[in-house]
């Protein structure tokens, strides 16, 4: 294979790369790293915004390969249009499962153990005891069941849900059990005490909780957000906040980040984390092993993984 390879990286901090490449250093600084015109393999730099992320595209004319290191691959949807037929875009499929099945499980925990509430207890010397829920003996939603999905059931067995039903695109069926489609939602909902939202942002998918979802969730449901923000109409959830009907957990937003001002901040029953799923010690090392993996297929010819859609 011929061509540049870009990457978040320097090429020396990632083992196994194979050799006969020509790797170029570009984290998204003002400045290219050699001309775009000659890049082959580009890996998106993580988390600097759709912005930086496709400013190269348009003066990518030889590139094959665009490589997300997110699950989700919304943020460069702006620049696919400049590519050509047959550049393949592979998302990062693994690297981010352990990290955001840990905050999700995180969120659920603290949510319904009221662990804010000890927290602010905690600042004003108040010993703040009685009963909280438990995740035990919960039936539990997760909708996007991907390796993400998969990997926070992994998580929630051992705390002894009652049940976990899980739905994605189309249905299939697990080791677990089945898989529900999405046009089984309305029925499930109401058996949920607490879903779990882990779905890719799409025209499907885009404000797909809303007013009507959020309706169907029984007295005292528990949202988790731990896809992306504009999965959740913000103003229908903002609605069953302040009714204290239900309550949320969520790591992203919409707008996002959130504006200090924003009534989401205030609103009562709800859990808020900065987008943090991804960016945890166990990023690096997967994201590295999975380039090392895609970047040999690459230089060999060979079929690359977590390839999700080839521009026709």
């Amino acid at each position: 294979m011929t061509g540049d390879v870009w990457l978040p990286f320097r090429a020396d901090e990632v083992p196994g790369l194979p050799e006969g490449l020509d790797y170029r250093f570009w984290d998204g600084g003002a400045d290219f790293p050699a001309d775009p015109a000659d890049c082959a393999y580009y890996v998106v730099p993580y988390m600097k915004g759709a912005e930086i992320g496709v400013r190269p595209l348009s003066q990518m004319p030889s590139l094959q390969v665009v490589q997300t290191l997110s699950a989700g691959v919304d943020h460069v949807q702006g620049g696919l249009k400049y590519l050509r037929p047959g550049v393949q875009l592979c998302n990062a499929r693994g690297v981010h499962d352990a990290s955001t099945a840990e905050l999700a499980l995180t969120l659920i925990l603290a949510s319904l153990r009221g662990i804010p509430d000890f927290v602010r207890g905690q600042d004003r010397g108040e010993w703040r005891s009685g009963f909280r829920p438990a995740l035990a003996d919960k039936n539990v939603l997760i909708v996007g069941y991907g390796a993400i999905g998969s990997a926070i059931e992994d998580r929630l067995v051992p705390f002894e849900v009652a049940r976990v039903a899980r739905v994605a695109r189309s249905a299939r069926t697990t080791e677990r059990g089945p898989v529900h489609p999405l046009t089984d939602l309305p029925d499930l909902l109401p058996q949920a005490d607490v879903v779990v939202m882990v779905t890719p942002l799409t025209e499907d998918t885009r404000g797909l909780v809303n007013a009507e979802f959020l309706a169907r969730l029984q007295d005292g449901a528990l949202l988790v957000n731990v896809s992306r923000g504009p999965v959740v109409d913000t103003k229908a959830l903002l609605t069953e906040l302040e009714s204290g009907r239900i309550t949320a957990a969520l790591d992203v937003t919409d707008p996002e980040p959130l504006p200090q001002e924003h009534p989401l901040w205030q609103a009562p029953g709800v859990l808020i984390s900065p987008h943090v799923g991804g960016p945890t010690s166990a990023f690096m090392p997967r994201a590295k092993r999975l380039l090392a993996a895609q970047l040999t297929r690459f230089a060999a010819g060979q079929p690359l993984d977590n390839v999700v859609l080839t521009i026709s």
